[in-house]
């Protein structure tokens, strides 16, 4: 990359042995540094980092969105980089995988996985009410049916009066004839433009995906921007971005409210996500859901049960 000079280059190489090398469990790796204690700012000092850099790694490979992170203990950021790296080296290219169809098949997928643990699926139901007795949630009704449940979990469109406003977002999508430039003419891919680097508060986004992804006829890219709204022109804002993908052939601006719950749903027992943020990587998603499990459960979730076991493979003793 010619983000950096040649000095640059050889300070970060150091920088990113270290942690790969990195391991919270053996002090012989810290170089130093206390995990718990070490500041975020102190380790890019240790190995004189310039702002540029600073400013990808933390906001293009560890995915913070604030640079809050940099004064406190450098566990978390280093644990972030080092799973951005065993990611990149987990699957071709990039260390993030995009479903083909897009982003509709997660649902699919979740439908299907439901069933198998008798789950019911129903699509385009009215909801009329959140059917509630003593301050808790027992039923959803729809068309003059109460599906009756202990526990609800929905988003803010479904409880008005038990969330609030937390900001706005603003998202354009982008129909190209193009790859976008300086990209390897590559078929898709993230654009993270860290704040500092447009004076602003927030990141911006781009996510690119084409025909490659079976979303967009062949020869034709969708590129999504999106950014959280801190004044009263967001087009504006946005325009780094936009000015990236140039020519663009034809774009569709919305700008949504972002919502947040006001309680944490242990009393009524609805459980209520956020609204998507303008991230494109679901890291904030990701945490969302684990909150709200553990708020359903009162305890973390194991990931520990998920991981696949040697015989969970199918046909892999066959293959031996």
């Amino acid at each position: 990359s010619g983000l950096m000079g040649l000095f640059e280059k050889r300070r970060f190489r150091k920088f990113l042995v270290y942690v790969a090398n990195f391991d919270e469990n053996d002090p012989r790796t810290f170089e130093g540094v206390d995990p718990k204690k070490t500041t975020m700012r102190d380790v890019y000092k240790k190995f004189d980092l310039g702002q540029d850099v600073i400013d990808f790694t933390g906001h293009a490979l560890a995915l913070y969105r604030t640079d809050d992170y940099l004064d406190q203990p450098c566990q978390e950021t280093i644990n972030r980089i080092k799973l951005y790296s065993e990611s990149l080296a987990r699957y071709g290219k990039s260390p993030y995988l995009y479903p083909l169809y897009g982003l509709g098949e997660l649902p699919q997928g979740f439908a299907r996985l439901s069933a198998i643990y008798g789950g019911t699926y129903m699509l385009n139901k009215p909801i009329e009410e959140i059917v509630i007795e003593n301050g808790k949630v027992v039923g959803v009704k729809s068309e003059g049916e109460v599906a009756r449940c202990k526990q609800l979990i929905c988003d803010p469109s479904y409880v008005s009066d038990r969330v609030t406003k937390v900001g706005q977002v603003i998202r354009v999508i982008c129909i190209l004839s193009h790859p976008i430039k300086n990209t390897n003419d590559a078929n898709s891919c993230q654009i993270i433009i860290p704040q500092n680097q447009v004076n602003r508060k927030s990141d911006i986004y781009v996510c690119m995906i084409s025909s490659a992804h079976n979303v967009a006829a062949q020869g034709k890219y969708i590129a999504i921007a999106s950014t959280t709204v801190e004044t009263a022109d967001p087009e504006k804002e946005i325009k780094p971005a936009l000015d990236l993908l140039e020519p663009i052939e034809q774009k569709f601006v919305s700008i949504s409210d972002l919502f947040a719950p006001t309680d944490p749903g242990t009393e009524s027992q609805i459980f209520i996500s956020r609204t998507y943020d303008a991230t494109t990587h679901f890291e904030t998603t990701c945490d969302d859901i684990k909150d709200i499990y553990k708020r359903m459960m009162g305890s973390e979730f194991d990931f520990e049960e998920m991981k696949r076991k040697k015989n969970d493979i199918y046909g892999e003793e066959e293959q031996q």
